[in-house]
């Protein structure tokens, strides 16, 4: 039996693209990998352990280092831009108008 060439997606468009998802999935995915890598950035720049960063976001430490480990399956968007805006950031946001296919 023939082994199955793996696929490699770079992004997360990429990656919803060859599930079959909608692209506006993979767009979702991008934003909140952005959002993730900024909070980490940011806890990185200033030095702030786990338990500082909850307690300025009023929630658990365990929650923060689930964030800072990558995993946000259970997280939701709202709570990095508060952990963002908490550390003293402010994110802003652009929207441009999808071109719809013919």
């Amino acid at each position: 039996m023939k082994k199955p060439k793996p696929i490699i997606t770079h992004t997360a468009a990429q990656l919803a693209k060859t599930l079959g998802l909608p692209s506006s999935t993979g767009h979702r995915w991008e934003l909140r990998q952005q959002l993730l890598s900024k909070v980490i950035d940011a806890v990185k720049r200033e030095g702030l352990t786990h338990t500082e960063v909850a307690k300025a976001v009023k929630t658990s430490r365990t929650r923060i280092t689930s964030i800072l480990n990558r995993n946000i399956d259970e997280v939701s968007t709202d709570l990095l831009l508060r952990i963002l805006e908490s550390l003293g950031y402010r994110v802003t946001l652009s929207v441009h108008r999808q071109k719809l296919a013919a």
